[in-house]
């Protein structure tokens, strides 16, 4: 295949990627991925059975695949780079040729990682940047988009290579990862609704942390998560309404008191004293400590 035929793939790739996003967010569904899209008669795939995958319509590899507990030890260096693992251990195995192949030319590919089962971030373009066959990992940059370029001759290339950048910008995807796989997970618990008023639109869902990902105990994981609509994200954030240590819904008394049409009176007035909806495993349940760490800065926020 010529490059520019190569290039041309990989753009049509990126820009279909990119419609998905605006329709669905960065994590999407394993099915859309798998199904791909068609470029002149051709359907192209994003991924496949193997991390490492190749559509038959190019010669070189156009994604790569972490699942987080799989058989593989992807993970981040010291040096802020992803290191990602070889396709078994040998290193001429054609996948592992070919992520060399795409580092000589500088191709660009799309990273994948699995954030829970069957839905995944998606992050474009990487590069494969360093090879090692003595740890059977390559090291993967991530690079912002508006830095590469297609030439005339069709081959994708970077305008810039500036390390600096492209570490700054992997450090951010590691933590993007981080913010979606406790979205999903916590959207999953609560089976996908505000626990709130039941809302099942997933595009307007957060998780919302109780005690905020900025403090020493704001970990990432679900019962220290509510799933919420914007709105009611919004209304807990902004000390509007707390969720008491014992599941039930507390709206600010200054509140209660305003009148300010109908979305006030049933978007919030009226999940006062009413109990959250919960997961069905117990272990999901909103951390009653994190939740009374929380309601005493509602209290203080009240007599503000």
């Amino acid at each position: 295949m010529s490059t520019a035929t190569d290039a041309h793939v990989r753009k049509a790739a990126f820009d279909w990627l990119a419609e998905q996003v605006q329709l669905h967010g960065d994590v999407l569904p394993r099915s859309i991925l798998a199904q791909g899209f068609t470029y002149e008669g051709n359907r192209v795939p994003l991924v496949g059975p193997q991390g490492i995958f190749k559509p038959r319509i190019l010669d070189i590899p156009l994604s790569i695949t972490t699942i987080p507990s799989g058989p593989y030890d992807d993970g981040y260096s010291p040096d802020g780079l992803l290191h990602y693992r070889y396709r078994g251990t040998d290193p001429k195995h054609a996948d592992n040729a070919g992520l060399r192949e795409a580092m000589r030319r500088k191709i660009p590919l799309v990273y994948f990682h699995r954030v829970v089962e069957g839905k995944y971030l998606a992050v474009w373009p990487v590069f494969i940047v360093g090879d090692d066959p003595g740890t059977l990992t390559f090291k993967v940059e991530v690079d912002d988009a508006s830095y590469v370029k297609y030439e005339n001759a069709g081959e994708a290339v970077p305008i810039s290579t500036e390390e600096a950048r492209r570490s700054y910008i992997t450090t951010t995807v590691r933590q993007r990862v981080h913010q979606r796989a406790f979205r999903e997970r916590v959207l999953q618990a609560y089976r996908e609704q505000c626990a709130l008023c039941r809302l099942r639109h997933e595009e307007l869902l957060d998780a919302a942390h109780i005690i905020p990902d900025t403090e020493p105990e704001g970990e990432p994981i679900i019962s220290n998560g509510i799933a919420l609509c914007k709105l009611h994200h919004a209304a807990f954030d902004r000390q509007f309404l707390a969720v008491r240590p014992d599941y039930v819904i507390e709206i600010r008394r200054d509140i209660l008191e305003e009148n300010d049409g109908p979305m006030l009176l049933h978007g919030l007035k009226e999940m006062h004293q009413k109990k959250i909806i919960l997961p069905t495993a117990s272990e999901h349940w909103p951390n009653p400590n994190f939740l009374e760490r929380r309601y005493q800065r509602f209290l203080k926020a009240a007599t503000l």
